[in-house]
């Protein structure tokens, strides 16, 4: 994307004071930059044109891209909000049957295998 030539079919999404703190931003690191100078000048000019351009087109990639992954993650939140483990009210009621049928027939013989395990086991 040409920051000088924005493409038309993008909309704004860089909006009132968050757009004039990139305009006046811009400008600080590019006169920090141009007094500094060397490599570190390069990277502050470097920054400050790119929030320069963010701040005059009202356009920024970052902030789309991380907008879609925020709607695409609450989609799926949504759609994960049913959980097939969810049982119903019948379901609960036979599962609870099975359990109970399932521990009519099992003793207890007090014998803690844990502690004292079988040796011929």
């Amino acid at each position: 994307m040409n920051p000088f030539f924005p493409d038309k079919s993008v909309p704004q999404n860089v909006h009132g004071f968050e757009r004039a703190a990139s305009i006046a931003g811009g400008l600080v690191l590019l006169g920090k930059g141009l007094r500094r100078g060397g490599l570190g000048g390069m990277l502050q000019l470097a920054m400050g044109g790119m929030v320069l351009a963010r701040g005059v087109t009202g356009r920024c990639e970052a902030k789309r891209v991380l907008t879609d992954l925020d709607e695409h993650a609450s989609m799926a939140e949504h759609k994960s909000s049913y959980m097939p483990l969810d049982a119903s009210e019948s379901d609960r009621d036979r599962l609870r049957a099975n359990a109970t049928a399932a521990t009519e027939t099992a003793t207890v013989t007090g014998d803690d295998s844990l502690r004292s395990p079988s040796a011929g086991v």
